[in-house]
């Protein structure tokens, strides 16, 4: 979907969350500036000759998104840590007009470098701005696809808790559609209406609706593009019913009914223990897939939040992996663990 930078704060938070994508984009522009404490600045002034504004535009954009800005680095020098910019400025063979009068100022504005990025992200004035914009959502576009080689649909599999989480989903799933073969009094249909029961209850939407958001082909299967905390959540759903279930049957001595099944099922997913759980694993999904595959869970948008700097390192840094390679280090395990018995 088109994102607009200039009205998605989830989005800029997004790009200026991920560190590749940051290492890249500022290979792309070349911002050069005042290297202050180990780091790049930009001081207001040339901020607003970069982008061909007024410095009472930046100081507009500061007024309206200052919080936002300072979360990214934006800051207002005084005392101390004025006075030893003043001195790095000082030691600059350029022209004192270049930075203006600052000798005399009690304050001055620094952008760094992610600052400087989101204010990029929110002038609709500057034609430059305009262009960066594009620049950055391209390079943070194509570091995803470059490291999960070339598609999201599976990069929940790259984090390393998802191997196992999908192992034990499978041993609970089977218990679960064991309680419906051998308690429940329905046909073969009751395995994706209960299935389904429990999506809607964590997520809000069926395996259906589910492909189609994420875009999904027949052959690929649902569970499989799951984060491991929605796989974990579905297992305790499937393990906790199966249990509820197999007593429920066990006591009255016969299959159950389809409404005495809904009536369980209403019962379970109303307790209280599951709301934070649930809540969680709805911010992860929503947020996750905004971010990484570009997807919108419309019955979600309210769980949307930028996701942080370790959640791009857990599906793009070192220690994600695709997942043919955690199966096959995890056969080599096993291999060994064999051996030594």
């Amino acid at each position: 979907m088109a994102k607009d930078l200039t009205v998605s704060q989830v989005d800029r938070q997004n790009i200026l969350n991920n560190p590749y994508a940051l290492d890249e984009i500022r290979k792309g522009i070349g911002v050069s500036g005042i290297i202050f404490k180990g780091r790049p600045i930009l001081l207001k002034e040339q901020v607003a000759e970069f982008f061909e504004v007024s410095e009472r535009t930046i100081e507009n954009y500061v007024s309206r998104f200052e919080s936002e800005l300072a979360e990214n680095g934006y800051a207002v020098l005084k005392g101390k840590y004025l006075q030893e910019l003043k001195l790095v400025i000082a030691q600059l063979d350029v022209p004192e007009t270049v930075f203006g009068n600052i000798k005399r100022t009690p304050q001055l504005s620094i952008f760094d470098y992610r600052a400087f990025l989101n204010l990029a992200m929110l002038i609709t004035e500057s034609e430059k701005a305009r262009v960066l914009r594009q620049v950055i959502l391209d390079i943070a576009i194509d570091t995803i696809n470059r490291k999960t080689g070339g598609g999201t649909k599976y990069i929940n599999q790259r984090e390393e808790e998802f191997l196992a989480s999908w192992f034990e989903e499978e041993n609970y799933r089977k218990q679960f559609t064991d309680a419906l073969k051998n308690h429940v009094d329905m046909g073969n249909a009751k395995y994706a209406i209960y299935t389904n029961r429990i999506y809607v209850s964590i997520f809000k939407e069926d395996a259906q609706e589910y492909r189609r958001i994420l875009k999904l082909h027949e052959k690929d299967t649902v569970r499989d593009t799951f984060y491991s905390e929605i796989l974990d959540l579905v297992a305790a759903y499937e393990v906790g019913m199966a249990e509820i279930i197999t007593r429920k049957a066990e006591s009255l001595g016969r299959k159950l009914t389809a409404h005495e099944l809904d009536s369980l099922f209403l019962e379970f997913e109303q307790k209280a223990h599951w709301k934070p759980l649930v809540q969680k694993a709805r911010m992860k999904m929503a947020s996750r897939d905004m971010a990484f595959r570009d997807a919108l869970h419309l019955q979600l948008q309210e769980y949307i939040a930028p996701i942080n700097p370790d959640e791009f390192e857990r599906f793009l840094g070192e220690k994600s992996k695709e997942l043919h390679e955690r199966l096959e280090e995890a056969k080599e395990v096993m291999k060994r663990l064999k051996e030594r018995d």
